[in-house]
């Protein structure tokens, strides 16, 4: 088939750590090594600012634009509108397709662009933006933001959801056009051979010891507070058992302060976050706003069993019993209760471990790419939303 020319708009990728910044450079290398185009669009993020792909890979073009500081997010900005840079830009050179990945100032401005010149917009919903602000004083805010998004991805053609849950309750919020187009795990990264018992040492710990983790940004969105007491409740069960906090964010200084007697790790890549994770030996995601959590795919490849609530990723992949738990979102007692239960039954626990890897060894993210590249020829091949955006596709599975 014909290559594609993708324009791809994001607020975040490469090097920055983020959960939508290495899942969308996943997916622009899978695009890469398929043979397509890309042009990116992203703001710069300081005067030294070098893409996580080398500017020099064939087909790949990177255009940086102004951007502002994102409050309570150190290093990372979003994207000023840059409407009549993208329109130059796309008659001098039409994408196939445009992909907005994030849904900042510039992003808006890429979807208004992408419809003046009658260019198909895919937008992508990573973020519970709306669910945030409620953890930065602005829950007045909440209703609004809901509206602006919905209002955003009804003028693309598509919306790409990672899960079938998310896309079901966006639906009923009134959002249209729903695809799914999962994502995946390196699994030749995280597993459990990463297991390292020198760095266990470090953490002055034995073999045997437990080891409980949260791989995460330090930050008020992820209910670290039932992290805390998840593990409080557990250390009162196993004696010696430590926590380890591999991440960073605005509540590290205040947690290390409070809290000194935790590992932080700080921030981790590569073979060396793979290490952590399999050096540990249970894993805790209490987080109500993440719409998928890539860190449930990397722990349960690491081999921890899981303890989360029943959304995004770890609803669709986590078997109760199995190879995690799973609490009802937002029933705090009963996730610690299933953490409990994990810990004081040890045998329980060690097939769970065994059974993780495997829950999630078809997740291969060539699969993915394939999904994604179908995705943007379907969106490519349906008519264009008419001025008054009332077309209603409805639920578009992922094939």
């Amino acid at each position: 088939m014909t290559p594609l020319h993708v324009a791809v708009v994001t607020e975040t990728f490469p090097p920055e750590v983020n959960g939508v910044a290495m899942t969308l450079g996943r997916m622009v290398q899978g695009l890469l090594a398929r043979g397509h185009r890309v042009s990116l669009v992203r703001p710069r993020q300081h005067a030294a600012d070098v893409d996580g792909f080398s500017d020099a890979t064939p087909r790949l073009t990177t255009t940086r634009v102004r951007g502002l500081q994102i409050p309570g997010y150190a290093g990372l900005k979003f994207g000023l509108p840059a409407p009549r840079l993208l329109r130059r830009m796309w008659r001098k050179d039409p994408p196939d397709v445009v992909q907005v990945a994030t849904e900042g100032p510039l992003g808006a401005s890429a979807i208004a662009a992408a419809r003046d010149l009658d260019i198909p917009v895919v937008s992508e919903f990573h973020t519970n933006f709306h669910a945030y602000s409620r953890h930065y004083g602005f829950a007045w805010l909440e209703g609004i933001v809901a509206a602006h998004l919905r209002r955003l991805h009804n003028r693309s053609r598509m919306t790409l959801v990672p899960s079938r849950q998310l896309g079901v309750e966006l639906q009923r919020t009134g959002y249209r056009n729903i695809r799914v187009v999962a994502r995946g795990v390196d699994t030749a990264l995280f597993n459990p051979a990463r297991r390292s018992a020198a760095l266990r040492a470090a953490w002055k710990l034995g073999q045997q010891d437990l080891v409980v983790a949260h791989v995460g940004r330090l930050a008020p969105e992820k209910n670290l507070p039932l992290v805390l007491a998840t593990f409080d409740a557990i250390r009162r069960h196993v004696p010696g058992t430590r926590l380890l906090l591999v991440g960073d964010g605005p509540a590290r200084t205040r947690l290390m302060q409070e809290h000194p007697e935790h590992i932080y790790a700080g921030m981790r890549h590569g073979e060396d976050l793979a290490a952590h994770y399999a050096s540990a030996d249970l894993f805790l995601f209490p987080s109500l706003t993440d719409t998928w959590g890539n860190v449930t795919l990397e722990a349960l490849a690491s081999g921890l069993p899981v303890v989360a609530y029943r959304l995004a990723a770890a609803a669709e992949f986590i078997r109760h019993g199995e190879n995690g738990m799973l609490a009802d979102p937002g029933v705090s007692d009963q996730f610690v209760r299933g953490a409990l239960d994990l810990v004081t039954r040890p045998r329980a626990r060690r097939r769970a471990a065994m059974a993780a890897p495997h829950s999630v060894a078809a997740l291969d993210w060539e699969h993915i790419h394939d999904q994604l590249v179908a995705a943007l020829r379907d969106a490519i091949a349906r008519p264009a939303l008419p001025p008054t955006d009332e077309a209603v596709y409805g639920f578009l599975a992922d094939p």
